[in-house]
C-alpha cells in the first residue's frame, strides 16, 4: 500500500490513461496483470494503486519507486516495452509523470 508523506524518500509516478468505457476493464486487467507478474517484482518498486473514474474513461496509476532510475529501468525492459504496446492499443493516450510529494493533509 502506498504511503504518501513528504518524509518518504521515494520517487512518485502518476500515470493517467484515457480510454473508452468499453476498454476500461480490459486495460485495468492488463495493468493488474503487469503489476502482479512483472512490475511489483522489479528492483526499487515500493507500492502502487490503480484508480478508475466513475465514467470509466480514465485510470490513474499512483506508484512509488526507491529511485527514478529504478522506474526508468523497468520501463526500458523488453518485458515492459512489450506490455506497453498492448496497453497503448487499449487507450487513446497515457502519460507517466514523476513527482515528489510536496505536502500532505489530513
Amino acid at each position: 500500500m502506498p504511503t504518501i508523506s513528504t518524509a518518504t524518500p521515494c520517487q512518485t509516478v502518476l500515470t493517467t490513461f484515457e480510454m473508452t468505457p468499453g476498454t476500461c476493464q480490459d486495460l485495468l486487467d492488463e495493468l493488474t496483470e503487469a503489476y502482479d507478474q512483472f512490475i511489483s517484482k522489479q528492483p526499487g518498486f515500493i507500492a502502487a494503486g490503480l484508480h478508475v473514474n466513475d465514467a470509466q474513461t480514465r485510470i490513474a496509476n499512483y506508484s512509488q519507486w526507491e529511485r527514478r532510475e529504478d522506474f526508468q529501468a523497468m520501463l526500458r525492459s523488453d518485458e515492459m516495452r512489450r506490455r506497453n504496446r498492448r496497453i497503448a492499443e487499449l487507450c487513446t493516450r497515457f502519460e507517466p509523470v514523476m513527482y515528489e510529494v510536496a505536502a500532505t493533509f489530513g
